[in-house]
Parts: structure tokens; sequence; C-alpha cells
């Protein structure tokens, strides 16, 4: 049995990846037909459940920031996911990027923690299926991860990324180590010019994020 995950119920060897219990909740809801809670402790919501399609499917909340997600992770490993689409968010750095955009992650650049300055790749088969389920909807990105955004803006000089987040290098270095395919979505929630996502178009924004996750890594 993991150290921190402790599952009522089997996971399946897809995973759709967010950092709030929250959102995985209202993935379960969306993706799932009778999702059914499979992890509850340290409060890292989990569902596994079949999509319309007949896949198995989890739904795995992996909590804040790069440590939690990359512990999490791992336990998933231990317990037989095999592949994994991080739905999480970002702040824009580009000023091309506006709220609400959606970015399918090519590459995650460390900036904090041991792997600093390292950059990882995303899965390549698993991202051109992510790209192919998005189309126009989305644009490729790269992503700069930190240990911490602060709500004033990301601190300089970080440039090395189209957006900044907190866990998109943690998962894809821990993802290369295990042997795992990892690909990710990230909604912009602030623009460079600090527009901000309001929470309903957000939800709307991760439901659809978590139908092309979902797509994506159907067999």
């Amino acid at each position: 049995m993991p150290a921190r995950l402790r599952p009522t119920a089997p996971m399946a060897a897809d995973a759709v990846l967010v950092g709030d219990p929250g959102r995985a909740l209202l993935l379960a809801q969306a993706l799932l037909e009778q999702p059914k809670m499979s992890n509850h402790a340290r409060g890292l919501w989990g569902y596994t459940g079949r999509t319309p399609a007949g896949d198995e499917l989890t739904i795995q909340a992996t909590g804040m920031g790069g440590p939690s997600a990359a512990i999490v992770l791992v336990d998933l490993a231990e317990l037989g996911v095999r592949r994994a689409v991080r739905v999480g968010t970002c702040t824009a750095l580009s000023p091309t990027l506006t709220a609400g955009q959606l970015l399918a992650i090519t590459e995650a650049h460390a900036w904090g923690g041991g792997g600093a300055g390292e950059r990882f790749p995303a899965d390549p088969e698993l991202a051109t299926r992510l790209t192919a389920e998005l189309g126009d909807e989305a644009r490729p990105a790269t992503v700069a991860s930190l240990d911490t955004l602060h709500r004033g803006g990301v601190p300089a000089p970080i440039a090395a990324g189209d957006a900044a987040d907190m866990q998109t290098a943690a998962l894809f270095s821990t993802g290369a180590r295990l042997g795992m395919a990892l690909a990710a979505i990230l909604i912009v929630t602030a623009s460079v010019a600090r527009e901000q996502l309001d929470d309903g178009a957000g939800e709307a924004a991760a439901t659809r994020a978590g139908i092309a996750a979902s797509a994506a890594l159907s067999t």
C-alpha cells in the first residue's frame, strides 16, 4: 500500500491529474459514468469509473505545488497508473496569451527545487493525441514551473516559457523517471495585463480540457 494514498477502489491505468480536489469532483461528474471515490486520504480526492466510451479512467487530485504532485504520482505508479494528463492552471508570461486560453504543453522548465534549470518534454505520443483532440481550441506552449506563484505576478527573471505554474515540470520529470507517459493542458487564469478568469469560465475551461484529456487517453 502506498504511503500517502489509501485507495478504496482499484485505480485505472490512465489518469487525469488536477491540483484542486474540487476540480477532481467536477471532472469526475463530467467525464465518468457512476464515478466511485477511490481516495480521500489527506484531502486528495480521487475518483475512478468508466467513460461513456467504456474506458476505465481515474481522476486524482495532486494537491498544491510540485513536491505534492510528484509524491502523488509515485503512489499512482505503485497503484498501476501508466499514463496521465495534467489539467491545471497557469499564469501568462507571454503578452499574447489571454485569460481562459488553453495551452497544450510541449515542454516544462524547472525553476525551483532540485531540478532548477532543467527542461522536461511531454510524452510525444500522448501530447500529439492531446493536441489533435484540442485542435484550434489550444496552442502549443512551454511552461516554467516555480515553487510559488504570487498574486502580484511572476518574479523576474523568469522568461523561459509562455506561462508559469507550480506542478508540470515536477510531474514530467517524475513521470520520466517512473516510465510513465505524461502530458498537460493548462488553463490561463491571469494574463500579463492581470486580466483574471472568473470561476464559471474556469470551470467550463477545465471541463473542456478534461474531455480532451479523456479522449487522448482513450484506447
